[in-house]
């Protein structure tokens, strides 16, 4: 079992619940609320898949900003960031959710419905690759403005790959993880954690490939 206390950088789990109270809490949407507390519920531990409530505001500020209109989220669990990013879009922006598991899907859909953004979202339940492709093959290159990546993160480096072919030119890729519970700071021998450890290369590896990508 992964220590979800390493979910924040910060290694301060006081600092990281004053920043929640203070900041993030305040300004939650009713409906995320409702959509993180019944996640937290019925997946306990596993609830950490969705994005903490910090992170899906920040992400809520910087599609506004960029007005993105078309976006994609590749790895959707209950929807938290799914919602988050659907509450940002102006009424006519659209969403692509791709994931293989439809029935942590239809955990968030009560509380997408309630917030009236179903219209807004296109859930396949697939793989995500094949989904990427067929977009490719039906000329949707270049057409995204921004792309939400929370997926297995041995896959990062593929996604990548099609994912830059599917934004636009000044659009943007996000992806979830990338420190890693803050082990790509640590040595081999520092990580214990066994899931932690399993994926740490995979991250390290992506983190070094973008940093020297000139695109």
């Amino acid at each position: 079992m992964a220590d979800w206390t390493k979910k924040t950088i910060l290694r301060n789990n006081a600092l990281q619940q004053y920043i929640f109270e203070t900041s993030a809490y305040p300004k939650e949407h009713e409906q995320l609320k409702e959509l993180r507390e019944a996640t937290a519920e019925k997946y306990k531990d596993l609830s950490v898949m969705n994005v903490p409530v910090d992170e899906a505001q920040f992400l809520s500020l910087f599609l506004k900003i960029m007005n993105a209109k078309k976006t994609m989220e590749i790895g959707v669990f209950t929807g938290y960031s799914l919602l988050a990013t659907a509450l940002a879009l102006p009424q006519d922006g659209q969403i692509i959710a791709i994931d293989p598991d439809k029935e942590a899907y239809q955990t968030g859909q009560p509380f997408i419905r309630k917030a009236g953004m179903q219209n807004k979202i296109k859930f396949i339940q697939s793989d995500a690759f094949l989904v990427l492709n067929d977009l490719i093959i039906k000329g949707e290159e270049e057409s995204f403005d921004f792309v939400f990546v929370d997926a297995y993160k041995s896959d990062y480096l593929k996604f990548h790959e099609l994912t830059l072919k599917l934004v636009k030119v000044g659009g943007i890729v996000a992806y979830d993880n990338t420190l890693w519970y803050g082990s790509v700071a640590e040595s081999e021998e520092e990580v214990t954690d066994d899931l932690i450890k399993k994926f740490r290369n995979f991250v390290m590896e992506f983190n070094s490939f973008v940093a020297a990508d000139p695109v």
